[in-house]
């Protein structure tokens, strides 16, 4: 049995702090590989102790060796599609580790999340002029999706995965704008460069994005998703579902702070919209 293995047999004996480190290195064994224990233990929200007695109970001497017996021993899955998955796993068991890893992912997102850039991202998209959303790649769908449902609210916004469209925007933002990028790792060169073209105007760039990218330079609100997902080597899959939930959550939050008035203009476009839709069958839920 491997270290990856044993970690995961005894998943339920580690205590509430331990399991956490646990739970992030069966996510993505890389990250404990190329990170400190520093980085580790800030990573799963514990303290470097936990971490060294997380160490200790799987028999290792201390953090660099579990280290070196994790990078001996880890085999890694199938490259471009997820590291979850072997070439030999059929589709009921590549569809259990999806939903395993992403639940592992998710979790992991929500011990570390801080609440605070979330608070300041819904002020300033309460207070926007205009918004525009913007990302490329697998995050242009997340930032499609956020602009969709801002498409209800009475603030202008607007999405375009074009850079020529994106750099036009940021030329012509001005201080209470609001660019929202999208970005897991936040070093797509182009997505930096119209960041700092909205940053040099004024305007304000909130980043969903990691800490210590380069996109994170530009942005003063960076709402950072912490799944260890290297979309370098694999499709990019739970950070783009955190990417979601994170959005979701500060939709909620502008709701909630545009008051009551603002609700019932929500729902009046609910009302408005209803006839796009076929009436719903008297036994369907959907």
């Amino acid at each position: 049995m491997d270290l990856i293995q044993r970690i995961s047999a005894e998943l339920q004996q580690f205590s509430k702090s331990e399991r956490k480190v646990a739970e992030l290195v069966l996510h993505d064994p890389e990250t404990a590989i190329h990170r400190s224990i520093a980085s580790l233990a800030s990573l799963a929200n514990v303290s470097e102790p936990t971490v060294n007695r997380f160490c200790r109970r799987l028999g290792c001497k201390g953090y660099p060796d579990f280290k070196l017996q994790l990078a001996q021993n880890l085999a890694k899955g199938t490259p471009f599609v997820n590291r979850h998955i072997e070439e030999s796993d059929n589709v009921n068991e590549l569809t259990q580790k999806i939903f395993d890893s992403t639940l592992s992912a998710l979790n992991i997102a929500r011990q570390s999340l801080d609440s605070r850039p979330i608070a300041n991202a819904v002020d300033a998209l309460a207070n926007a002029r205009k918004i525009a959303f913007f990302g490329f790649g697998a995050s242009a769908s997340v930032a499609h999706d956020a602009q969709n449902k801002f498409a209800r609210f009475d603030t202008p916004s607007s999405f375009s995965d074009d850079l020529l469209v994106q750099r036009m925007w940021a030329i012509n933002s001005e201080p209470n704008d609001v660019l929202f990028c999208i970005s897991h790792t936040g070093r797509t060169k182009a997505l930096c460069e119209i960041a700092e073209i909205a940053h040099e105007n004024g305007a304000c760039v909130i980043g969903v994005t990691a800490s210590d990218s380069p996109l994170s330079d530009f942005c003063q609100i960076i709402v950072s998703s912490n799944v260890p997902e290297d979309t370098d080597q694999y499709m990019p899959m739970a950070s783009r579902i955190a990417q979601l939930v994170l959005i979701d959550a500060i939709i909620a939050g502008y709701t909630l702070k545009r008051g009551p008035q603002f609700r019932d203009k929500l729902a009046r476009v609910k009302e408005g919209l209803k006839g796009s839709r076929f009436q719903k069958s008297p036994d369907s839920s959907s």
